[in-house]
């Protein structure tokens, strides 16, 4: 049944731990994924249903995380409508053809990947922003940004923040809390979107999920107020920290082949 217990009590409590210390990373630096997939796992459950588990707690934290920038005026919905929607169709893609799609090479593409990230930041020095805060956004790389960051969010998943939060600081006139705020929001799409294909299928565990997603929630909240607060030079340590982080484990899984 789907709301069956399916852990121990002392095992679900300890997910909801992982979850809020997950859920205040991924508002500031992205990366909670690292930390959520892996107790999923090693709680036991099936890898269908950690996928679809982990989509419907992440769903609830970067709900969370994004509109707390949005009601800080960090993220504006309407410059961004392109990469909003081509996020939520690439991701309803990236679901569907998740357990067709051969994915051994970009596996071990992506420690490489998510390296280039954190080398960016930490030796291209943290963008300033604009002088006008309002500056526009251009929409040329906004649908492509959008279909790819979207359908990895739905055929993987990991460092899916980092890879938004580095793309935008590359292609728009915005500095690095508002590119935190635009990685949370597309996040929220990507996420949901892959959700609904999830639910479809029955892979999601209820019970756990819904535990964690409400502990992920507290653990949003407090993470963005924190780098809203800190500002880049506290949101920029910490992303660097959850690159390398992230590196390592996806360095671990797909070269070394252990789970």
């Amino acid at each position: 049944m789907p709301f069956d217990l399916s852990v121990a009590p002392t095992t679900l409590a300890i997910l909801a731990a992982v979850a809020f210390l997950a859920g205040f990373i991924d508002a500031i630096a992205g990366g909670g994924g690292l930390l959520t997939t892996p107790a999923l796992l090693t709680a036991g459950l099936p890898p269908h249903l950690v996928l679809g588990t982990n989509k419907l707690s992440s769903t609830f934290g970067s709900a969370t995380a994004s509109f707390t920038y949005y009601r800080r005026k960090l993220f504006n919905p309407s410059q961004w409508r392109h990469a909003l929607v081509c996020t939520g169709v690439g991701s309803l893609i990236g679901a569907v053809v998740a357990h067709y799609l051969p994915a051994e090479w970009l596996n071990k593409m992506l420690p490489v990947i998510v390296f280039a990230c954190g080398l960016y930041l930490l030796f291209g020095g943290t963008p300033k922003a604009p002088l006008d805060s309002n500056a526009p956004i251009p929409r040329r790389w906004q649908a492509p940004q959008g279909l790819t960051l979207g359908f990895y969010d739905g055929v993987a998943g990991p460092g899916t923040g980092a890879f938004w939060t580095v793309s935008s600081l590359l292609l728009y006139p915005i500095d690095l809390v508002k590119a935190s705020g635009v990685a949370r929001s597309m996040n929220f799409v990507s996420n949901i979107a892959a959700l609904a294909v999830f639910i479809f299928s029955g892979q999601v565990d209820w019970i756990i999920g819904l535990t964690m997603g409400s502990s992920l929630m507290v653990g949003a909240f407090l993470g963005a107020r924190t780098a809203i607060n800190g500002g880049a030079g506290f949101i920029r340590p910490v992303f660097i920290c959850v690159v390398l982080a992230l590196t390592v484990r996806l360095a671990w899984q797909h070269w070394f082949g252990q789970a």
